[in-house]
């Protein structure tokens, strides 16, 4: 409905995590019922990947980057399990791992100065090592639906830098599953490139992240009427 709309042609597309397979569908390089075959896929061989462990997330608000790296270095020196694992924006990161890890980890992190440090209502520890046995079955099912040409490149979560193959996504979206997720650097990456960004999909949490990111507009559309007040602002632009 928004492309009958606006004829307009997206410069990249971007997305947070799990939404890599919306973006890469968005592009025309998955049919949007094999993207959400895939997306059910994705999420039970990432449950199975950590059904047997006591995984979990935990996110820390105040820490910079390099801290929030080292603290979590620090940890797995001395035998924890814990990643870096979501940048969302500055002072916004979440850590996966092992749970009496994260939970150990929890006032170092507040010690160093986090404004907060919580666990997540998280069963999986996404993006991280853990999942490795979740990467080949994966790519194994993307193999079979991935397709060519992209409509436009999309903004890898692994490495904050646009790709527009087939072979380049059989390599990244089953590396996303294990390596983190770079948003902030992406929205960075890109953000002289762009007018504007439009976010589609339920809520508004790219909006609330790139509220600290960027100061280019951000549209959301999630219904009708969201879908027709974007289409009149972009006619401001």
């Amino acid at each position: 409905l928004f492309r009958e709309a606006m004829p307009l042609t997206p410069i990249y597309a971007l997305a947070h995590t799990l939404g890599d397979l919306g973006a890469v569908s968005a592009v025309d390089a998955l049919e949007a019922s094999d993207a959400v075959a895939l997306v059910h896929t994705r999420g039970k061989l990432m449950s199975d990947a950590c059904k047997a462990q006591d995984v979990g997330m935990l996110v820390s608000l105040g820490l910079d980057d390099e801290t929030v790296e080292k603290l979590c270095q620090d940890a797995r020196d001395a035998g924890s399990q814990v990643w870096a694992v979501n940048y969302n924006s500055d002072g916004q990161i979440v850590i996966a791992g092992m749970k009496d890890d994260l939970v150990a980890l929890e006032p170092i992190l507040k010690e160093a100065g986090a404004r907060r440090a919580m666990l997540l209502n998280m069963s999986v520890a996404s993006h991280c090592p853990l999942l490795q046995s979740a990467q080949e079955p994966f790519k194994a099912e993307l193999e079979k639906v991935i397709k060519e040409p992209f409509t436009a490149p999309v903004i890898s979560n692994v490495t904050a830098k646009p790709y527009n193959s087939a072979a380049e996504a059989l390599t990244l979206l089953p590396e996303q599953l294990v390596k983190p997720v770079l948003y902030k650097q992406s929205i960075q990456a890109i953000d002289n490139e762009v007018d504007c960004y439009i976010e589609f999909g339920h809520g508004n949490v790219l909006k609330g992240l790139n509220k600290k990111l960027t100061k280019k507009p951000h549209f959301n559309i999630s219904n009708m009427d969201t879908l027709e007040k974007t289409i009149e602002a972009l006619k401001e632009l």
